[in-house]
């Protein structure tokens, strides 16, 4: 037999057979793999887009409690202020009932009470309570004017109120009431000034000077002092 020649196999329908299962199992294991692949596949896009989800239901979530929290903040700041406004509103019906009642004692123009509230770079606002119970049919008109004595380089020095007020109102506030009335302005000290005492006279039209003084530190602290006559 020559050698070029291949020795033809005995069964050549079972060879056949053979090929073509074989190439029927690489198939199926290639459909398979395919099958477990785009499967796990659609699985982790499905998990994908649920963990997506999850992660915007937690962002949303956390700003919607921002959001209550700030809301919280602002609700207890405008309570306290509420608070306060409440307590400043019981102190003044409590003043007016000591003022106007029926056994309170009457008294002529006064300087009952003067506030300074601090508004920086050396300016104050004042807030001076005016009374006059005595006569209470009359109307008490007039001008009110501050002075403030305290020290500077280290002498004694005295502002009055043309010192602490530079505009035109060099003759002072003006006020009129019947009972009672609450004056407000701005001063300013000048700097290195250290007050002491803050002096407030009333100039009422046809009637003697009134004069009340303050320590300084009373009239600027939380509660208004009552005024004492001058020496």
């Amino acid at each position: 037999m020559p050698d070029s020649q291949l020795p033809e196999h005995p069964h050549p329908r079972a060879h056949l057979a053979l090929l073509a299962l074989l190439a029927a199992a690489l198939l199926f294991g290639l459909w398979g793999v395919w099958t477990v692949v785009g499967a796990r596949g659609g699985e982790a896009a499905t998990v994908g887009s649920e963990l997506d989800g999850l992660r915007q239901q937690v962002a949303t979530l956390a700003r919607s409690d921002q959001v209550s929290r700030e809301a919280n903040q602002d609700l207890q700041g405008t309570l306290a202020e509420r608070d306060e406004e409440v307590s400043a509103l019981r102190a003044d019906v409590a003043f007016y009932e000591r003022l106007v009642g029926s056994t309170s004692q009457r008294r002529g123009l006064t300087v009952h009470g003067l506030r300074l509230q601090p508004q920086g770079e050396g300016a104050w606002h004042f807030t001076a309570t005016l009374t006059q119970t005595l006569n209470r049919a009359a109307v008490s008109r007039g001008r009110l004017t501050l002075a403030v004595e305290g020290s500077r380089n280290g002498s004694l020095e005295r502002l009055e109120w043309s010192d602490l007020r530079p505009q035109d109102d060099a003759m002072g506030a003006e006020y009129s009431f019947k009972y009672f009335q609450q004056l407000e302005g701005d001063i300013l000290l000048p700097e290195g000034f250290t007050p002491l005492r803050v002096h407030v006279r009333l100039a009422p039209v046809g009637a003697p000077a009134v004069d009340g003084s303050f320590p300084w530190a009373d009239a600027a602290g939380d509660v208004a002092p009552r005024s004492s006559p001058d020496a």
